[in-house]
């Protein structure tokens, strides 16, 4: 067990969920993660939204702090990697480019996502697989729309799952969340920009809040 990661078993393969909302697989050292985003401020700038520069490089520094906590050799991305052609501007090219030199050795994977589909692939110069899902990677299935597969466990973005916290004073809070389920699991949303889809867990799901660097398990009442 890390500091916060908690550890689980799916499809019998030990796997660690983590605070950065990230889902690492040991023994392949193998990094997850879905919904990024990257250039949405941009595309919301165009758009004429005011929203603070600094996004990109943010997220970039996670994945940084991610790569080496983990020493992963292998990155997948399940689904909106980029968030629209609107986003795809020279600052964002040039932040990625650097980020990937920096990152020369580590492999790559995107399955499309809805996000991706419009925005187009990204440049073959970032040196990305693009494979479009539902794809295999035994005994897992790389998805981004949620989807229960009739052999192995899904591995699924999109859906940006949160969970609603009360207090004793009326208070709540939202927090982003893992959601377990027999044959699927769904990931957190990665960037720090795109909201979060409350979900109720049902019979046979569990799930896994976030709290800063805390990750804990809450009770299914279904």
């Amino acid at each position: 067990m890390r500091a916060g990661a908690a550890v689980v078993t799916l499809a019998g393969e030990t796997i660690e969920l983590l605070a950065e909302r990230a889902l690492f697989w040991p023994r392949v050292r193998t990094l997850f993660i879905a919904d990024v985003h990257l250039g949405k401020a941009a595309t919301l700038r165009a758009g004429g939204v005011a929203i603070p520069r600094g996004a990109t490089a943010n997220d970039l520094a996670r994945l940084d702090a991610l790569i080496e906590r983990t020493s992963a050799s292998r990155l997948t991305v399940l689904g909106d990697f980029l968030h629209g052609a609107a986003g795809r501007v020279p600052a964002l090219h040039a932040a990625f480019t650097r980020w990937r030199a920096a990152h020369a050795a580590l492999s790559i994977t995107l399955v499309r996502g809805n996000h991706d589909e419009r925005a187009g692939d990204p440049p073959r110069s970032w040196n990305i697989d693009v494979v479009s899902g539902p794809h295999p990677l035994a005994p897992f299935v790389l998805c981004h729309e949620p989807a229960t597969p009739r052999t192995g466990h899904a591995l699924c973005g999109h859906v940006h799952p949160g969970a609603r916290i009360a207090g004793g004073a009326r208070e709540t809070v939202r927090l982003p969340c893992f959601v377990l389920g027999r044959r699927r699991t769904l990931l957190p949303a990665f960037g720090r920009l795109t909201g979060l889809a409350i979900v109720a867990p049902v019979r046979g799901e569990t799930i896994v809040a976030i709290a800063g660097s805390r990750l804990f398990t809450l009770p299914n009442c279904s």
